[in-house]
């Protein structure tokens, strides 16, 4: 299934009008976009059910759940740090 995001641009504080403040829409049935499944992942948000409970992303047609995935997974993974290693004390 074809997928069709829409790309808004936000105006700026000086109403100027620029695409580097956009946001993409990845649920339209509930107004949610790509930065809110950021800012969740951000605020702890571990899984698609708990995005869910949060956002109420893919609660509706549910033709976002696959990219609204690999966008969580995607914040999440860049989140994680690897730990540092320690040497073994002799």
């Amino acid at each position: 299934m074809l997928l069709t995001m829409v790309r808004i641009c936000v105006e700026n504080a000086n109403r100027s009008h620029s695409c580097m403040d956009s946001a993409m829409y990845v649920c339209i049935c509930h107004g949610v976009t790509d930065q809110d499944i950021r800012n969740a992942a951000d605020a702890g948000c571990g899984s698609m059910a708990e995005l869910t409970m949060r956002t109420g992303l893919g609660s509706g047609c549910g033709t976002c759940g696959e990219f609204a995935r690999e966008i969580l997974d995607d914040a999440r993974a860049a989140k994680v740090l690897p730990l540092p290693v320690f040497a073994v004390a002799a």
